[in-house]
């Protein structure tokens, strides 16, 4: 075993370690950070297999994006940041569902392989991924861009409470308030 198999192991571990803190923590915003050391040892993985360029991808996609996306949203919509107990159910079906569908997948892949070695094609290059990016993906991923951002306006008009019903007497300003009194007359 080399120094490179201890570190991808370690770093597995940590990924999967962040990854259960991610589902089973009651806090929202740790749960969000949770997930940022678990993404940033994904990373770290694609950096030890000699994908830099994926890895980079990683961090600034999803660890700078996605998840300050995800942070905001609690933000702005004002969603409780504490412990919540509505969220407390109980965790023996997600487990059991979980831990078989990982067992069912093992087995799969000790049958298909049989622990025989792969060969592996060439490495990839950034423009061989451009191409691909650019002529095959370029549609869902301008989809993926609109839904994002169409999720982040979403949070803004639920964050909103005043948009989209009338204004008050309290909260209406002062010509409005005289266009109401003199009926509308001016």
């Amino acid at each position: 075993m080399t120094g490179a198999d201890v570190l991808l192991l370690a770093l597995g571990a940590v990924a999967v370690g962040a990854g259960v803190l991610v589902v089973t923590t009651k806090h929202l915003v740790r749960a969000g950070l949770y997930l940022v050391v678990c993404l940033g040892a994904l990373a770290g993985d694609f950096l030890v297999l000699s994908a830099e360029l994926v890895a980079w991808v990683q961090v600034l996609i999803y660890v700078g994006a996605v998840v300050v996306l995800l942070l905001f949203a609690v933000m702005l919509t004002r969603a409780p940041i504490g412990a919540s107990d509505d969220l407390d159910r109980p965790g023996w079906p997600a487990a059991l569902i979980g831990g078989g569908a990982g067992l069912g997948l093992t087995a799969l892949l000790v049958d298909a392989y049989r622990w025989s070695t792969v060969a592996l094609p060439d490495t990839g290059t950034a423009e061989r991924l451009g191409e691909q990016i650019f002529q095959s993906w370029v549609l869902p991923f301008e989809v993926l861009s609109v839904l994002l951002l169409s999720a982040l306006v979403g949070a803004i008009v639920l964050s909103r409470p005043d948009i989209g019903r009338p204004p008050s007497r309290a909260t209406a300003a002062p010509t409005e308030l005289a266009d109401a009194e003199l009926g509308g007359r001016r």
